[in-house]
């Protein structure tokens, strides 16, 4: 039996193990890199805690063991920032960004020249962490900027913060005295996901968003709520406090880049992607870079900042109200607007799913200008508790279908009216069913309804199916109206004559249209099935049927156990493929597509050299579109993939690349290849 360390020796032991984990933290928590199994570091604390209980006179406020949550706080104290927290004031456009750049011009010193720099703004609960001769002693919140509260305790439990910040030769003056560090506390959009899954699995109510989430958790009082919760910590500023002037605090800090330096090296999560710039032209190119790749960033974001980049030039600019005069916050279009409901009615789709759709008063949310808005299904509707005539939140994320988020309760008057879903179909008056006892949907069964015909033959010749160009919405409408076409299959009786008979249509277009049509005559088997609109039939499920079954007469005999054997399709898939074969309308669908010389491509090759492989593209491409590249790929029989997974065997790096997606390559062990090398892999 071993025998026990005297103080002096687990004093230097414990000093030891405490510089271990706290790297094993850094490099785990803040550079995305394992230096050791995360096994091997519970073992390390577990030691450390042994020598801590046993010689509880060496514990101190930094060790790795203090993070521990499992108090109950009474309440949070109120705490004086020794710094003002300002707000940024907020800008929309270039416009108003020249005005800013401008104001600030006249203000500084004759011969002075603007350099400045430019970060993501995070989308958090603004926090201020004090640090004494480099150990944590406090976190505040921001408060009303002059008083926050005293939330040490529970940030503690995220571990991105450091307890104790890393001594390095070039930054070691900021481990004497004071130094604070402010930033968002934050919570990812992937944890956030699966917090809601995991309540929604227990059948409690759905939080809002991560912003509101990490707030929320924060002011916690029990702290092993907040130490289950993943939180991250992003600093995006660094203060002397203890400094008696900005000349003084400069020479310690001179700018905000050396700032975010330091930041990486005292051990913090300081974003990479904030960069120094030297004129307008660069910030406004770096807004553009943002608006698309920040939906890659792991948390929410709603714009960016940029500042002056000499701090002495940043204080003597002054403050003007609640915010600095040298920064400014550009704020992207709102993905999130509050309007009225004017309507509510039903829209039949090409499957007979009948949808609430609330007609709202117009409103811009992310850009464009939002009239209508999905309410999914009447359960939903319920669950909401949407009436007509609520003032409703509406948010749209992307390029996805804008949706009610919640009604405003509190701004009803008791004229609202609630939704009371039809029994027959607004379009051809067929009483509405359910095929089955628990679907969310109600469906028109009635298969020529108008509504169903005419989105069936848009779905058809939609971009992912048969690519017809010229027939969209509107034309599909027009040709159904002048009784032109009933299905899809009759787009392929269309003649040039007919189709200039109508209003919407001249020589040119006419022309175009009915080329455009003819040319998709013998489509891959993949876009054919796709194309048919058999629910439950996606894009990549299309695919593996024609890889499976290579022909359409293969794949409309077979049975529902041949169908749910393939990788990728289960029995609800399956069933819906069998339903859809059996049903005589169908018949008569296919057999017409034959009479008018449709003809699929049989699949020759059925597992091509990239079988088994998946594919993702991130940045553009120059010799090809990224839909090209997923055809071309899975041609040879590979996967096209939209999100790296552990499955992906390839990140295909184009141009104007986000960091989020080679950081995930990175860790996941993904090889990434160029452009050049896909094609040869392709060629």
């Amino acid at each position: 039996m071993s025998t026990p360390p005297t103080k002096a020796q687990a004093a230097e032991r414990i000093i030891k193990l405490r510089e271990l984990i706290n790297d094993y933290r850094y490099h785990y928590h803040v550079l995305d890199e394992s230096i050791m199994s995360e096994a091997a570091a519970d073992s390390l604390k577990h030691e450390l805690t042994q020598l801590e209980t046993e010689y509880p006179e060496l514990i101190t406020p930094d060790s790795p063991t203090q993070r521990v949550a499992g108090a109950v706080l009474s309440k949070f104290e109120s705490v004086e920032h020794s710094q003002r927290m300002l707000s940024l004031n907020d800008v929309f456009d270039t416009e108003e960004l020249t005005a800013w750049e401008t104001r600030i011009e006249k203000l500084m010193p004759e011969g002075s020249k603007l350099e400045y720099f430019a970060d993501i703004k995070m989308d958090g609960l603004a926090c201020a962490l004090r640090y004494q001769d480099g150990v944590l002693v406090r976190g505040i919140t921001r408060g009303d900027g002059f008083v926050g509260e005293d939330v040490t305790t529970n940030i503690r439990t995220i571990e991105s913060i450091p307890l104790v910040l890393r001594s390095t030769k070039e930054y070691d003056h900021l481990l004497h005295g004071a130094t604070e560090v402010r930033g968002e506390i934050v919570m990812y959009k992937a944890d956030f996901a699966a917090l809601n899954a995991a309540r929604a699995a227990a059948d409690k109510p759905l939080y809002a968003n991560p912003r509101n989430t990490a707030a929320g958790t924060i002011r916690q009082l029990d702290t092993r709520l907040v130490a289950a919760r993943k939180l991250y910590f992003r600093p995006y500023d660094l203060r002397r406090p203890e400094a008696d002037d900005a000349a003084r605090a400069a020479s310690e800090i001179p700018t905000h880049a050396y700032a975010y330096q330091a930041l990486r090296s005292l051990g913090f999560l300081a974003n990479p992607d904030a960069k120094v710039m030297t004129s307008l032209d660069q910030i406004v190119d770096f807004i553009h870079e943002w608006e698309d790749k920040r939906q890659e960033l792991p948390f929410n974001t709603d714009g960016l900042v940029v500042k002056v980049n000499d701090r002495v030039l940043y204080e003597r600019l002054g403050v003007v109200g609640k915010a600095p005069r040298a920064a400014v916050a550009f704020k992207y279009a709102a993905e999130q607007a509050t309007t009225k409901v004017i309507d509510i009615f039903v829209s039949i789709g090409r499957t007979g799913a009948a949808t609430p759709v609330a007609m709202l008063a117009p409103v811009v949310v992310a850009g464009s200008t939002v009239q209508m808005a999905t309410l999914h299904n009447e359960s939903e509707v319920q669950r909401k508790d949407i009436r007509i005539g609520d003032t409703v939140i509406v948010h749209k994320a992307g390029d996805i279908i804008p949706e009610v988020v919640e009604p405003l309760i509190k701004l009803r008057n008791g004229t609202e009216k609630p939704f009371k879903m039809p029994e027959f179909c607004p379009d051809c008056n067929t009483r509405l069913v359910k095929l089955k006892a628990d679907d969310a949907a109600w469906r028109c069964p009635n298969e020529a309804c108008p509504s169903r015909s005419w989105k069936r033959i848009e779905h058809f010749a939609s971009k992912t199916a048969l690519d017809i160009e010229g027939l969209g919405e509107k034309n599909v409408i027009a040709l159904i109206g002048a009784d032109l076409v009933k299905d899809q299959a009759d787009i392929f009786t269309l003649t040039k004559e007919a189709v200039l008979n109508l209003d919407r249509f001249a020589e040119v277009s006419a022309t175009k249209l009915v080329t455009a049509i003819q040319a998709k005559k013998q489509p891959t088997l993949a876009r054919f099935i796709y194309g048919l609109g058999i629910r439950h039939i996606g894009v990549q499920t299309a695919i593996d049927l024609a890889n499976h079954f290579r022909n359409i007469e293969a794949l409309a005999a077979a049975t529902i156990d041949e169908l749910a054997d393939i990788e990728g399709v289960g029995e609800v898939v399956a069933e819906s493929v069998v339903e859809w074969f059996a049903e005589p309308a169908n018949h008569k669908l296919l057999a017409k597509f034959k009479q008018y010389g449709v003809e699929p491509q049989e699949v020759k090759q059925v597992g091509g050299k990239l079988s088994g492989q998946n594919f993702v593209v991130t940045g553009s491409l120059e010799s090809m579109g990224r839909e090209q590249a997923a055809e071309r790929i899975r041609a040879l029989g590979g996967t096209f993939q939209s999100s790296i997974g552990k499955d992906t065997d390839y990140l295909v790096v184009g141009a104007n690349v986000g960091a989020s997606k080679l950081a995930k390559a990175a860790k996941l062990g993904t090889k990434q290849i160029t452009e050049t090398d896909l094609l040869e892999i392709l060629s």
